[in-house]
């Protein structure tokens, strides 16, 4: 069984995303590290599948999770406080890619650039996305009244 692929030009007449966090380039970011987890856990030895691995494949979900989620809110205090939960699921998923350096689980070249580009990657996308917000929040306060 073949399954036909459409580009977003084809199925929505555009090139971006119906749900609009899908054309961030921190949730794009998140969602090609978190396809790689999954091809990383995959991996693990079989007494890891129920510890390391679903901690790492549930931190990799929470990531594009809750930037979905906080895009959803429109508000900015909330939106930012999913952007913050975003990256602590992060930080968790770097510590969880150091257990896996630490035990010789996949070849240490590639879980460091794991940890060292992707995970950094994301995070420097993330920080920023959190500065834009931040400063798009500190501008509308300004010009609202009160």
């Amino acid at each position: 069984m073949r399954i036909r692929t459409t580009s977003l030009t084809e199925r929505y007449g555009h090139d971006s995303s119906p749900f609009g966090y899908e054309d961030l380039e921190v949730y794009q970011a998140a969602r090609a590290l978190r396809r790689r987890i999954y091809r990383l856990v995959r991996m693990l030895p079989d007494d890891e599948r129920f510890a390391l691995a679903q901690q790492m494949k549930r931190a990799a979900v929470s990531i594009t999770a809750n930037l979905a989620e906080g895009y959803g809110r429109h508000n900015w205090q909330e939106s930012l406080q999913f952007c913050r939960q975003a990256r602590g699921s992060l930080l968790e998923l770097a510590e969880h890619v150091q257990v896996c350096i630490d035990e010789g689980y996949a070849k240490p070249e590639h879980l460091e650039a794991l940890r060292e580009q992707d995970v950094m990657d994301v995070l420097r996308l993330l920080n920023g996305y959190i500065n834009y917000l931040q400063k798009r929040k500190a501008s509308e306060t300004k010009r609202s009244p009160r």
